[in-house]
């Protein structure tokens, strides 16, 4: 495959699938993230479901604690996630990591195939998949620097939302067709052989670089937590880009409440269901793929403009009485997410020393996946008090104002036009 200049515009679409354990990487996670989407949809219908039946809290409340399940997990364990990321093998805490999740999920299925739903069994196995998920996500962001040269890694960025997006596409479809026709617990006993995906691929790498400062002789301890967090202080643009994402997810978090947006705003069943959570990711995917094979240019400016736009997307769908218009406004969200995504990433993990990528992505853990859940857990609050339609589109809102402000405040971030990726951290 010809390879491209680094200063080119355009690239190889799929560049980076060239080397072969990014490849396997990026295989295993497309089919375990498959998996995993069906079962946020599964586990988000059968919350609703089970608390409009039992009548013992209020559904949108019981929705929200999902995402407060998950966030508390990631709080907890995010501080040491990332110093596992940076002094162990990577590619051993992602099969841990692997096994746990399955774990959680064979539990589910099995509560479910036994038709005993309970919510606090629900919310526990969130909790474990989420303790699962906080030690994956620092080792394997970390791990795809080390996979491929500097030049290519925004297309493997890119190639990594493909994967996630394609899945988010398929994934929740399928879900809300089975949960239609045959109900949850396939789709949990799906989720947990999907699991497999990631453990082969893993398994099959050969040659994959270590952690710097897995040999250094130094046992881990509080001060290798800190330092992470030293770093993203330092580092005034890294530190704007993070705070971004907290309050844009935060303000913009509308997917634990799906259900009830099918359910009782669009009068719709589990089938649109699946359509509502897939829209996102067909926007994503789209411009994932446009991604991939274009350069970015005048970074902070594109970034600052594409997280406005998914805040208003946000309140079109929040307030939205059609379902055709709220796909719309979910794809479109979805777009504009991928794009800010990626320049985010490319940023993140260009600027950061390789010693530090797995402690950095664990701070920034805190921040892009903790957003979102406490988001949830806050629209859940919020919709059981002033509906769900005015709390999500309140939330849009906030997002694009929140965004003015951090534009404002860092001028920086405003100029940025991208890092010098001959000179960048390999």
């Amino acid at each position: 495959m010809a390879r491209s200049s680094p200063g080119n515009s355009r690239l190889a679409p799929f560049a980076a699938l060239q080397y072969r354990n990014f490849r396997l990487l990026w295989l295993g996670q497309l089919i375990s993230v498959f998996g995993s989407q069906m079962r946020i949809v599964a586990i988000n219908w059968q919350v609703y479901e089970v608390a409009r039946q039992s009548g013992m809290i209020d559904p949108a409340l019981a929705l929200g604690l999902i995402g407060l399940s998950r966030v508390i997990a990631l709080v907890l364990i995010a501080p040491i996630s990332g110093v596992f990321a940076d002094r162990v093998d990577r590619r051993r805490v992602l099969l841990v990591s692997a096994f746990a999740g399955l774990a959680a999920s064979v539990v589910l299925a099995t509560v479910a195939w036994a038709e005993r739903p309970s919510l606090w069994v629900i919310y526990l196995m969130v909790t474990a998949a989420s303790i699962a998920n906080a030690f994956d996500m620092p080792a394997r962001q970390a791990i795809i620097p080390t996979l491929v040269p500097p030049a290519r890694l925004p297309n493997a960025l890119s190639l990594n939302i493909i994967a996630w997006q394609l899945a988010n596409v398929v994934g929740p479809s399928v879900a809300g067709i089975l949960i239609a026709s045959v109900g949850v617990a396939p789709i949990y006993t799906i989720d947990a052989v999907s699991f497999l995906g990631v453990v082969l691929a893993l398994l099959a790498m050969r040659g994959v670089p270590p952690a710097a400062a897995l040999n250094d002789g130094r046992r881990p301890g509080l001060g290798d937590a800190l330092e992470g967090l030293r770093f993203v202080l330092r580092h005034r643009m890294i530190a704007s880009t993070m705070l971004l994402d907290f309050f844009a997810t935060l303000f913009g978090a509308a997917t634990t409440l799906m259900p009830i947006f099918a359910i009782e705003v669009l009068k719709v069943g589990p089938v649109e269901l699946g359509w509502l959570y897939s829209a996102s990711a067909v926007g994503a995917v789209s411009m994932a793929l446009l991604l991939s094979a274009v350069t970015i240019r005048r970074q902070g400016p594109v970034l600052l403009t594409t997280v406005v736009a998914f805040g208003i997307c946000i309140a079109i769908f929040g307030l939205s009485p059609w379902l055709w218009l709220s796909l719309l406004a979910l794809a479109g969200a979805g777009a504009c997410d991928t794009v800010s995504m990626v320049i985010r990433g490319s940023m993140r993990q260009l600027l950061t020393p390789n010693e530090l990528r797995g402690r950095m992505t664990a701070v920034n853990m805190v921040f892009f996946a903790g957003g979102p859940q406490l988001g949830e857990f806050q629209a859940g609050v919020l919709a059981s008090l002033i509906t769900a339609p005015i709390a999500v589109g309140i939330g849009g809102v906030l997002c694009v104002a929140s965004v003015l402000v951090i534009g404002w405040r860092v001028p920086e971030l405003r100029a940025y036009d991208g890092p010098d990726q001959e000179g960048a951290h390999g």
